[in-house]
């Protein structure tokens, strides 16, 4: 459960830059001191993990810090932020499981393209058939250019 919590604050840092240990003990479901406890043990195992105290204040990694925990290529990590279907995902009790994988996606991927992802992210809808229904071919997709339609 531990080294779990580890890895997601470690990916919650990469993706996010700044989080306060409040937020983390959110995330995780622990308490702040829990947090505390594991921020030190991060920093104890050589991870750059730095505190900025005040009202803009959190925790975060040193600048250009990275550490590549799940192999997906950058084309990869965005073509799966297509797939963050929130409210089915909210429905099923996954959306913390959701959270965890979009932020190992973001940390996945280099800094100048997690803006890309981002915005993908923003602008996607899935506007999937009912079981009964069948999907409708998108008629102007045709005319944008390949990696803006996703269809299937």
């Amino acid at each position: 459960m531990r080294a779990s919590r580890l890895l997601s604050i470690l990916t919650t840092l990469q993706a996010r830059g700044r989080i306060t240990a409040p937020e983390l003990a959110e995330a995780c479901e622990v308490s702040v001191r829990t947090i505390y406890r594991d921020i030190d043990a991060l920093a104890a195992a050589g991870i750059p993990v730095y505190a900025e105290r005040g009202a803009e204040g959190g925790y975060r990694l040193l600048d250009g810090y990275r550490v590549r925990l799940n192999g997906l290529s950058p084309p990869e990590a965005e073509a799966l932020f297509m797939a963050g279907l929130p409210g089915p995902a909210a429905a099923l009790g996954l959306d913390a499981a959701m959270m965890a994988a979009q932020n190992k996606l973001m940390a996945a991927l280099p800094a100048n393209l997690r803006e890309n992802a981002g915005r993908m992210q923003e602008r996607f809808h899935l506007d999937a058939p009912n079981w009964f229904g069948e999907s409708e071919e998108p008629v102007h997709c045709a005319r944008l250019p390949e990696h803006c339609c996703a269809t299937g």
